[in-house]
């Protein structure tokens, strides 16, 4: 207690290491190793095996306590600690002497469950991709050449300047627009919507970068803000999503057409190397400058060996004569040769000839003997001759039976030298027709 009109207080003065030191010694005798019960925030591991991070309640108070577990303990968990995650914690309280503050040294850790901002997150998350917002089908490619790409970014926050820089470096030519939104609070769900959408109302760029730096899961929950996650999956333009650090995971990245680990590699990914492209060009431009010189170089042969030809017509009418010549006599011995070899074998052939049409002739005279005699006997003069008459009516029609006449007709008998006119006295059938016309 500090007397009236004296600054220095009972017990004397003490320095400021002094005083801290008292204290972190009284906080140890005070408590002790104690267990505490909390969720994880703002989780860090350094390149030297140390993790760094904060702990506060589950039920969302205020409270935060600042937590460090060096690599001696860090390497003895069965488990990878994340923000949102509900741990218990065992170790001593102590007060880091650079800045005074309260700091509890965690000598070891164990899951007690997850938080209650990491269970909605892992609810919402569930709700979405059943309504289809992460599905890879619905995802598209991002334009190959951006002329100018948008930001969707706080103005005030490194991750803009990153963006500026890279694309600078990389892509000079490509103009950038910024769509200015903050991006952590209870205002910047809101406020991401509405650049969001009029980016893709004023249409003026090809490509949209929603990104912002690396923070703890409070620091980054406008990005899982389901209005947030909707604009996006409705953005009319591809969209790239850089929020924090590697390994945080947004639900705004599992929406977006495409995802990068920062605010950098999502504007690597938006723009390609001009440096690249301008080497690609120059190797599609030499190789079409080789393809172009090696056809002006046959045709250039093609045209000097059309010009040697042209300069000596006298050489190719006199192969062509030569040529004229070669068939000339070809035609000549193709034409003679068959005649000369006819006239040879005619001699042979005419009395082939005489031969086959004597022989030919002999035996249709044969034949014709043959069918004179077989037409002779069939002469009906012939049958006259031997005392038969041919009987016909008096209209000339042949009768040949009996049944044919009536008695008193008048017919006509031929014979073999002359005609006689009958009358029909009697009818007599024959013996063998009397027979067959006898009653049963």
């Amino acid at each position: 207690m500090i007397e009236s009109g004296s600054l220095r207080p009972r017990g004397g003065t003490r320095s400021v290491a002094e005083l801290v030191r008292e204290v972190g010694e009284t906080l140890a005798n005070r408590f002790g190793a104690v267990t505490v019960r909390g969720e994880i925030s703002g989780h860090a591991r350094a390149a030297s095996g140390h993790c760094y991070f904060s702990l506060k309640d589950a039920d969302g108070g205020s409270a935060t306590l600042r937590c460090a577990m060096f690599r001696r303990a860090a390497i003895l968990l069965d488990f990878a600690p994340a923000d949102g995650q509900l741990v218990e914690v065992r170790g001593r309280i102590d007060v880091y002497e650079p800045r005074g503050e309260l700091q509890f040294i965690v000598e070891a850790m164990r899951r007690a469950g997850d938080g209650a901002l990491f269970e909605r997150f892992l609810r919402l998350k569930a709700q979405l991709e059943a309504q289809g917002l992460f599905d890879p089908a619905r995802k598209r490619p991002l334009p190959a050449f951006a002329r100018r790409i948008g930001v969707v970014t706080s103005l005030g926050g490194a991750a803009l300047h990153d963006v500026q820089s890279t694309l600078a470096r990389r892509a000079p030519q490509v103009q950038v627009i910024v769509y200015p939104s903050p991006v952590q609070g209870a205002e910047a769900p809101p406020a991401l919507c509405a650049a969001i959408e009029l980016a893709s109302r004023r249409a003026e760029v090809e490509t949209l970068i929603v990104c912002r730096g690396g923070g703890s899961l409070e620091d980054l929950w406008a990005f899982n803000d389901e209005r947030v996650v909707r604009a996006i999956a409705a953005a009319s333009i591809p969209v790239v999503c850089g929020v924090g650090h590697e390994t945080d995971i947004t639900l705004a990245d599992l929406a977006a057409d495409l995802r990068a680990p920062t605010p950098t590699a999502a504007a690597e990914l938006a723009a390609p190397v001009r440096a690249d492209c301008l080497a690609q060009l120059e190797t599609i431009a030499t190789a079409l400058r080789t393809r172009l010189h090696r056809v002006l170089d046959d045709h250039g042969q093609w045209l000097d060996r059309a010009a040697m030809r042209l300069l000596r017509p006298s050489q190719g009418v006199l192969q062509q004569a030569h040529r004229l010549e070669l068939l000339g006599r070809r035609l000549h011995n193709g034409v003679t040769r068959p005649l000369e070899q006819g006239r040879a074998g005619l001699p042979r052939l005419d009395g082939h000839l005489r031969r086959a049409a004597a022989l030919s002739l002999a035996l249709q005279r044969q034949r014709l003997d043959g069918l004179a005699g077989r037409l002779r006997s069939l002469d009906p003069a012939q049958v006259l001759q031997r005392g038969y008459a041919w009987i016909t009516d008096e209209s000339g029609r042949a009768i040949v039976s009996v049944h044919a006449m009536r008695v008193g007709s008048h017919l006509r008998a031929v014979l073999a030298d002359g005609v006689a006119g009958v009358t029909v006295d009697e009818l007599a059938p024959s013996g063998i027709e009397r027979l067959q016309r006898q009653p049963e």
